[in-house]
């Protein structure tokens, strides 16, 4: 299987002095193209540090990472840049959209820098997403008309435009509540089916037993890593890995 992103003893500290605190400790982690996986942890483990330094948008101290290949250590803030607008898509737990634009035009803004297509034609494709998504006859609707779970699957959209070779979600369903949460993670298997990889980072259970792996971090090292199956799962199957993932959480002190 071919291996995606490379993470070898990375380590990152904030603060300086007495205040300096070590974030990610010595971690060592692999990506398989085409993988679902989930890290969890307490808060302050290093979840999202470890999210932001995969993806380049954060810095490490010293390690080193790859990502298809490429050293992003090697690479200046404008390349790091390129290869998240072309290659990597992200989902936080609040859409970061414009106000000032409607919600197909937030769609398409991140690909009208970098695609060589006509408005009309990245209009078409944005379209196409929000009718796959159930959110098409929003698109004219502004921010301040639309709810949490339909914002949130514009922020979807939004990242699959580029056709990324992965989406990094950051607590994706964490502001929603069960019901939007449930459709996003549907969607999200749906999208990691076609073969598009996925990292997330969440605290829920239902969450991530929908994933392929698990990495729980504590104290800024990987501790353990479970395995609850495919995303794919049939209702009964998921409430036991579900059952099986709060177990072993459970040994891990989470």
């Amino acid at each position: 299987m071919k291996r995606l992103i490379v993470g070898e003893n990375i380590t990152k500290a904030f603060g300086a002095g007495v205040e300096k605190r070590k974030v990610l400790d010595g971690i060592s982690v692999e990506i398989n193209a085409g993988e679902f996986v989930a890290v969890m942890g307490p808060s302050g483990s290093g979840k999202s540090t470890l999210l932001f330094a995969l993806s380049g948008m954060d810095k490490v101290d010293s390690g080193y990472i790859t990502f298809d290949g490429v050293d992003l250590s090697r690479l200046s803030d404008n390349a790091l840049a390129d290869i998240r607008r072309r290659k990597m898509g992200f989902v936080f737990q609040q859409p970061t959209l414009l106000k000032s634009l409607n919600l197909l035009d937030n769609i398409m803004l991140p690909a009208m820098r970098d695609s060589g297509e006509k408005a009309a034609q990245l209009a078409a494709k944005a379209r196409v997403l929000m009718q796959r998504t159930d959110i098409l006859e929003l698109e004219k609707r502004d921010v301040t008309q639309a709810s949490g779970g339909q914002l949130q699957r514009v922020g979807i959209c939004r990242a699959l435009m580029n056709d990324p070779q992965i989406i990094f979600g950051d607590e994706p369903t964490g502001a929603l509540n069960s019901t939007a949460a449930s459709e996003i993670m549907a969607l999200l298997s749906e999208i990691h089916r076609t073969g598009t990889t996925i990292l997330l980072v969440t605290h829920d259970v239902k969450v991530a037993a929908q994933t392929e792996r698990v990495l729980y971090l504590f104290d800024g090292k990987i501790a353990g890593e479970y395995r609850p199956g495919l995303a794919n799962l049939h209702h009964d199957d998921l409430k036991a890995h579900e059952e099986g993932l709060t177990a072993w959480l459970t040994e891990m002190r989470f």
